[in-house]
């Protein structure tokens, strides 16, 4: 990209202070590498469930290890585990059990979908609602969703459902994003 707008910068950093645009021109620049191109790969943000299923692991608990927050400084940076103001290197917790790190804490991370109410009855792989569906004025506000919780978060806000929305060009340094590969542009 040329330019690292982390304000906590390190070779095993998340990127924060990312904005929904960067995160999506990110994503188009990876895409857009001739090895990328010709082995068919397409980079982009996941889709809000695509983000929980990661996040959850195979688990309906509360969060990927289970029900009990007092559980939570083992597997992710927030308030109460930091141990300073800022967040930490990836992959410094343990693990989920398919090996994903920090989807607890550490940098909140954005999403593909809009943010919305979830729709009424069972769903499977929902992508969200286009600009099109969603119930708001043509001037907005349009929010994107947001996962994870964060450095600055208490435990309740790390947990594998909890959801929040930011505008496209918010950007802080506890909100970073995590790239999704759809192999031949799936």
């Amino acid at each position: 990209m040329g330019v690292n707008p982390s304000k906590y910068k390190g070779a095993d950093n998340p990127v924060e202070t990312v904005s929904w645009e960067d995160a999506v021109e990110f994503c188009r620049k990876l895409s857009e590498l001739p090895a990328e191109k010709e082995a068919g790969n397409v980079y982009r943000l996941p889709t809000e469930a695509e983000w929980e299923y990661a996040c959850r692991a195979g688990t309906t608990t509360k969060y990927s290890f289970g029900n009990d927050e007092s559980d939570l400084s083992g597997h992710g940076w927030y308030d109460q585990a930091a141990n300073g103001d800022k967040h930490h290197p990836v992959g410094s917790k343990q693990p989920n059990a398919w090996g994903l790190y920090d989807m607890h804490g550490n940098v909140w991370e954005w999403c593909q979908d809009w943010k919305e109410d979830y729709p009424e009855g069972a769903v499977t792989d929902p992508t969200g609602p286009t600009l099109k569906m969603m119930q708001v004025s043509p001037s907005g506000p349009w929010y994107r969703v947001i996962r994870g919780g964060s450095w600055v978060s208490t435990a309740e806000y790390c947990r594998s459902a909890t959801r929040f929305g930011g505008n496209l060009s918010y950007s802080v340094n506890c909100l970073g994003f995590r790239v999704s590969l759809s192999p031949s542009g799936q």
